[in-house]
């Protein structure tokens, strides 16, 4: 027998359905998950998984452990395990895309932990390499640390410290606890006769080879879904899993391994520039959006590595492609793109053209030690002393994503919200700004809800931090939220001190730039 036909036996004898796949997974398995919003989703396997609840009512109270968001928001990827039953544990970062989870979390159907994204996937190799768990300074001061908040715990039916703090070296640390691992399900683009992975036409690497190790050493299982089979090996610097680390390989159906949740491939997102300009985004319309990204986008420096958050923070890239600085700085999303422009929408994770693609945990490795100067994120709530809560508020549960890990490293930190929420609406006239409708919602709290950035903890840090609105722009300062700026056409007392819980510190107030107004 030949070496490649012995290779494709190996790999052969893997092969299967998705449903004869997650048949190996058994009542009370830990299962975690790898993918980014709807990139490098397994979404026929967690397709499959719900299917044979719903069909059987089996596996029942399984943990699941996962990173990144994964979801559409509606129906797809985690969201498909949301079943009273099916899940009795859920270890996760983001969970705004998965608001069926969140739903059972909320109602205190399941135990649920919100901890930062950049710490799950790099605990997944410490559970790979027999460590007690993830030892690291990012979420301190947070909700999740146990001296100031509730260890990420998120209802009353959910007792368990997974997440301690320590001491070490005469400093404090927070000890994330490790899992062993019994499924990993994981996506890829192609498997070779030897059984190998690659993720050429991927949006990102994230973190598939360190979930399949965690259940390889774990003494658990692989399941690795994919698009294509190749009867050529891949060349050995191309191989992101080897095969020895693979129990079962699926063969996915196209509508099941979409590039990403919003495009079912899209080149770009795995080419390099090779001399050509980066395509223009549509310009932004002139509006609260616009005025706070222009206004963020004013604190971008050239040679600056910067992050950009979902959502609003989005529109700073739009504005700096206007402005024709986008080359100046480096853009990184932390999925992993480094380089290029990052996508949004259920594409985000992905980047337009980046100039390389590193794995999710040594993306963050590269934030936890302050590696960003800049990053642009949201706002949903603040207070005086300028904490921002963006997990939890209300009757609504996000969780914080790789908020943490970014807001409580960049050395420059701009926060991106309107003022107020529900029913907005402003316009622009004649170089000034005219308040239309004010939102319902207020922003600006004595206290806010959650704490998913801490202000103490950045003053010891020693970060540079704005909070910028369509209207006003504070600053964090040594006794709490400073405000340094004004739109012009905007009343101090009207607009602004009646629209928030306190008064903030006025000292010296200035206009905002009249070109954000014109």
């Amino acid at each position: 027998m030949s070496q490649s036909t012995a290779s494709r036996s190996r790999r052969d004898n893997k092969l299967c359905t998705s449903d004869q796949a997650v048949a190996l997974i058994g009542d009370g398995d830990t299962v975690a998950c790898g993918g980014f919003v709807g990139a490098a989703h397994p979404e026929g396997l967690t397709a499959a998984l719900e299917r044979r609840f719903l069909t059987q009512q089996s596996p029942k109270n399984l943990t699941l452990l996962y990173a990144a968001g994964q979801g559409d928001a509606k129906q797809r990827g985690l969201n498909h395990l949301a079943h009273e039953g099916l899940v009795r544990r859920v270890v996760g970062g983001h969970w705004g895309l998965a608001p069926r989870l969140g739903k059972l979390a909320l109602a205190n159907k399941i135990e649920a932990y919100n901890f930062p994204q950049g710490v799950v996937c790099q605990l997944f190799r410490d559970i790979a390499a027999g460590r007690p768990g993830c030892i690291t300074h990012i979420g301190l001061g947070t909700f999740i640390d146990p001296a100031v908040g509730n260890g990420g715990r998120v209802n009353d039916r959910t007792l368990e410290p997974l997440v301690e703090r320590i001491e070490l070296g005469g400093r404090p640390w927070l000890w994330y606890k490790s899992i062993p691992i019994n499924i990993s399900l994981i996506r890829a683009t192609a498997a070779d006769p030897a059984g190998n992975l690659s993720m050429d036409k991927e949006v990102m690497i994230g973190e598939v080879l360190s979930l399949a190790q965690a259940a390889h050493n774990s003494g658990g299982l692989v399941l690795a879904q994919v698009k294509e089979l190749r009867d050529e090996l891949i060349p050995p610097q191309q191989v992101t899993v080897p095969g020895i680390l693979v129990d079962r390989i699926i063969l996915a159906h196209d509508h099941e391994h979409e590039q990403t949740f919003a495009e079912s491939f899209n080149p770009s997102y795995v080419q390099s520039l090779q001399g050509k300009t980066m395509p223009a985004p549509s310009p932004m319309e002139r509006d609260e959006r616009w005025i706070i990204a222009a206004r963020a986008c004013d604190e971008l420096k050239p040679g600056m590595i910067v992050n950009l958050g979902i959502g609003m923070p989005e529109g700073v890239a739009r504005v700096a492609c206007e402005r024709g600085i986008l080359d100046e700085c480096t853009l990184t999303v932390e999925s992993g793109p480094i380089g290029g422009m990052p996508a949004g929408g259920l594409s985000f994770g992905a980047a337009v053209h980046p100039q390389a693609v590193v794995d999710q945990p040594a993306q963050f490795d590269f934030y936890d030690g302050r590696g960003l100067d800049f990053t642009a994120l949201g706002l949903a709530q603040t207070d005086r002393a300028g904490n921002v809560n963006v997990s939890r508020f209300g009757d609504r549960f996000a969780g914080v994503g790789g908020f943490v890990n970014i807001s409580q490293t960049a050395k420059h930190l701009v926060f991106c919200g309107t003022f107020t929420a529900g029913g907005l609406e402003v316009r622009i006239t004649d170089g000034k700004l005219e308040i239309l409708a004010e939102g319902k919602t207020r922003k600006f709290l004595s206290n806010v809800e959650q704490i998913s950035f801490s202000a103490a903890r950045s003053r010891e840090l020693n970060q540079r931090v704005l909070y910028v609105t369509e209207r006003a722009v504070f600053q964090l300062s040594d006794q709490g939220l400073e405000l340094i700026e004004i739109a012009p056409g905007v009343d101090l007392q009207r607009h602004i001190l009646d629209q928030m819980d306190f008064v903030p510190i006025m000292r010296q107030v200035k206009p905002m730039p009249a070109k954000l107004f014109t």
